[in-house]
């Protein structure tokens, strides 16, 4: 597996042997690189649902996701949010996307915060099964296009959700439809299931290395 310190590395030099490239060698690179990516296209397989899972340890796993959320908007698909373990608080990103709500944006908060500030474990898996029942709904639903289960790998992390039964449910959803899967720890078998992963890797973090809070914009 690529790390970034080995992928900052082939890029350096990359770029250092592009720059000793002549306009013409850089060209002629580039053409290459056009007709290997053109027949990889060719070669490519009809467009399907996706499963998609965003992990690590790194910030920005429900951003991106909610960025293909936005995109799925703007094509004008149906578009279904359920978030695990968030719900204590109204999410800003719940009222940004109040405009599509009722037409093509079904949202819901379905936790109670996080574990630490619940401190019941039994509530706790009936709030995240519960989650999970009302994302299984959109999942067979082909109305809905894309599906985001947002912080749902906590759960399974946590053991409040079983593997076997998320994948047996993502394996119902129709042919062409998506579903996003966000958390850290995902499990293994979820991740060899998916057909796009792709792990944040936390660098440096302001609360942990500046003790610097949760800032509205950024954390919520």
């Amino acid at each position: 597996m690529q790390t970034d310190e080995t992928w900052a590395t082939t890029s350096d030099v990359t770029v250092r042997e592009n720059s000793s490239l002549t306009s013409e060698q850089y060209r002629k690179k580039m053409q290459r690189r056009q007709e290997v990516q053109e027949a990889r296209m060719t070669h490519a397989s009809s467009e399907k649902g996706l499963i998609i899972v965003n992990t690590g340890h790194g910030k920005g796993k429900t951003t991106a996701a909610l960025g293909m959320v936005l995109r799925a908007l703007g094509h004008g698909y149906k578009v279904a949010i359920v978030q695990f373990i968030k719900g204590a608080w109204e999410p800003a990103e719940k009222r940004v996307f109040s405009i599509w709500q009722d037409d093509l944006l079904e949202f819901h908060a379905m936790g109670e915060g996080f574990t630490w500030d619940t401190q019941d474990r039994d509530r706790d898996i009936e709030k995240a099964i519960a989650a999970w029942q009302k994302g299984l709904e959109y999942i067979r639903n082909p109305d809905f296009k894309l599906v985001l289960l947002d912080e749902i790998n906590i759960a399974l992390k946590l053991g409040y959700l079983q593997v076997e039964e998320v994948l047996a449910g993502l394996a119902q959803k129709p042919h062409d439809n998506h579903v996003i899967l966000t958390g850290r720890g995902a499990p293994t078998a979820l991740i060899e299931r998916a057909d796009l992963v792709t792990e944040m890797t936390l660098v440096k973090h302001p609360l942990r290395d500046q003790g610097i809070k949760a800032q509205p914009g950024i954390e919520y």
